[in-house]
């Protein structure tokens, strides 16, 4: 299958695991920041492959694990209320806020569907002009286009009854955020690719001058995270902190024009709350004034929410990289997929959920060869 087979090819892996190891000499710690990525590398046993004195930390690279704990009882709240249906794609549903998550609200009677795309919500606002529709739209850059044009269609078409809850984050501001952390270790980046194919690679330059880090554009099949560590370690090896893009078959400079385009008529830089992280300064987006009666939070007039974060959960180190999941005391025990503490575990992208599903048997543990397991959705 193109683009697929080709880049699970063990005799590739196999000479990109022994370059890195012929050019490593010293130990160095690379963070991607993809939870798209931290499942492939699990999964594939990417890490346990590597020199011992090259660490990869998984950083918060899962939209739905930093959705602040605030939003998702807002969303809870008005997927509870009378006249609303709730709309959402399937992995909000067991996210837990303070004392529920959107399946106890529904199994109390609230009208929460599972869209595949925002356009869904759409066209069910449409087919019920006498009920509020809210579309719960989370994600990174990624995400955010589609939701965008959704919110740009319904002014366009004039239905009133379609709103959107809106969480967006954005990955540059979260680089700098974790490079000024006192506790960070960080060395060199992993850049998302597909957060890259909308925004194109223009404001990591400024990062990796200012911070002294690598930074690699690299895909999500076990191939090209070899090729992203190969580059990444040599220029660590070298002194050099560059932006590099290993993925040029879906990235450019320039990024997506129309899409980004379509992100500046609809939304506005905002500072955003990060769960288990905190507020980073510019690195969320808002509906832009002239859209901002397609906001639920104003619509619904959902102010301050008091929220309490499971004393137990760590998912705010594992977001930091400072933390593995399986380092957690409650992962695996108290912490599992069904009764998730946090967001970490229940997401399809959380580390804890990549290690409850690859690793929670303990020990040391043999890893796939590239193709020996199926690409990560």
């Amino acid at each position: 299958m193109k683009y697929i087979d080709e880049f699970q090819d063990p005799a590739l892996a196999r000479r990109l695991l022994d370059e890195i190891h012929a050019v490593t000499t010293r130990p160095w710690a690379l963070m991607e920041v993809c939870g798209g990525q931290t499942h492939s590398i699990i999964r594939h046993g990417i890490d346990q492959l590597l020199p011992d004195n090259v660490e990869l930390i998984h950083g918060p690279g899962c939209p739905v694990c930093v959705t602040p704990l605030e939003t998702i009882d807002k969303a809870l709240e008005i997927a509870s209320r009378p006249g609303v249906i709730f709309c959402s794609f399937g992995d909000m549903l067991r996210v837990p806020g303070t004392d529920r998550d959107l399946f106890q609200v529904r199994s109390l009677g609230g009208d929460v569907r599972v869209v595949y795309s925002p356009l869904d919500a759409l066209r069910i606002a449409q087919q019920n002009p006498d009920r509020q529709v809210v579309f719960f739209g989370i994600g990174f850059e990624t995400t955010a286009p589609p939701n965008a044009m959704t919110v740009h269609q319904a002014e366009r078409l004039g239905v009133t009854n379609f709103s959107m809850l809106v969480s967006h984050v954005r990955v540059p501001p979260a680089i700098e955020g974790l490079m000024t952390s006192p506790d960070c270790r960080v060395q060199a980046f992993l850049a998302a690719g597909h957060v890259c194919s909308v925004m194109g690679t223009e404001e990591y330059p400024e990062l990796a001058e200012r911070f002294k880090v690598p930074i690699v554009v690299t895909g999500f099949e076990p191939l090209d995270i070899l090729e992203g560590v190969r580059r990444a370690v040599l220029q660590l090896e070298r002194g050099e902190h560059r932006v590099e893009n290993a993925y040029p078959r879906a990235v450019r400079d320039e990024g997506n024009p129309a899409a980004r385009r379509m992100l500046a008529d609809v939304f506005e830089v905002t500072d955003r709350a990060w769960r288990g992280i905190g507020t980073i300064p510019g690195s969320g987006w808002r509906l832009a004034e002239r859209y901002r009666a397609f906001d639920a939070e104003h619509r619904f007039e959902v102010g301050a929410i008091n929220t309490v974060e499971p004393a137990a959960c760590r998912a705010g180190e594992v977001l930091q990289g400072l933390l593995k999941p399986h380092q957690c005391e409650a992962f695996g025990t108290t912490c599992t997929p069904r009764t998730p503490l946090g967001a970490t575990m229940v997401s399809s992208e959380g580390a804890c959920a990549a290690y409850y599903l690859y690793r929670r048997l303990g020990g040391p543990i043999a890893p796939a060869t590239p193709v020996e397991a199926t690409p990560v959705g």
